[in-house]
């Protein structure tokens, strides 16, 4: 059987699953939304706060520092939904798209979120690890994000998209 239909397979019957439609449109939890939104809150702040602590022993700037946390953000929320599809026997490739097409719109919300957080917040932009500043801030914008990014998730998992493509997978 080809992934294809392996997948239409997996897929079909999981309407109800829960009840809650989560393929397709209908009603989805908001304890599902805030599930797919903390699985892609922990990549993004392994990500950031790694990309923070490399930048910060480099002795790099705000804006090349902050490119750093970024990036590695969706390295690391990517990473977690690849290790999670390729666990259930998914092909590396095909995993590599499900990931994509799950987290994509969700991490790019939560960056643009907790990063905008982080640079209104008076000082935190020059606090260093050691600081109480820093963590307060950066904690503050990661539950900004959470809060924004849910209703987000929610939207998508409801339509079929983002957290509902990598659901399959799960059981």
């Amino acid at each position: 059987m080809g992934h294809t239909e392996h997948t239409h397979d997996v897929h079909h019957g999981h309407e109800g699953h829960g009840g809650h439609t989560h393929h397709g449109g209908g009603k989805v939890s908001w304890g599902m939304a805030a599930k797919a939104t903390l699985h892609c809150l922990t990549g993004c702040a392994i990500g950031e706060v790694l990309g923070m602590i490399i930048g910060t022993a480099l002795g790099w700037g705000n804006a090349p520092t902050m490119a750093l946390a970024i990036v590695l953000a969706f390295f690391f929320g990517y990473s977690l939904t690849l290790w999670a599809v390729v666990r259930a026997g998914v092909s590396l490739k095909a995993a590599i798209n499900v990931a994509l097409a799950a987290d994509t719109l969700s991490i790019t919300v939560m960056e643009i979120v907790d990063n905008g957080v982080l640079l209104m917040v008076p000082g935190a932009m020059d606090a260093h690890l050691a600081d109480g500043l820093f963590w307060g801030a950066l904690a503050f914008a990661f539950l900004v994000a959470f809060l924004v990014t849910t209703p987000v998730n929610k939207w998508m998992i409801g339509r079929g998209k983002g957290h509902a493509v990598v659901h399959q997978y799960h059981h």
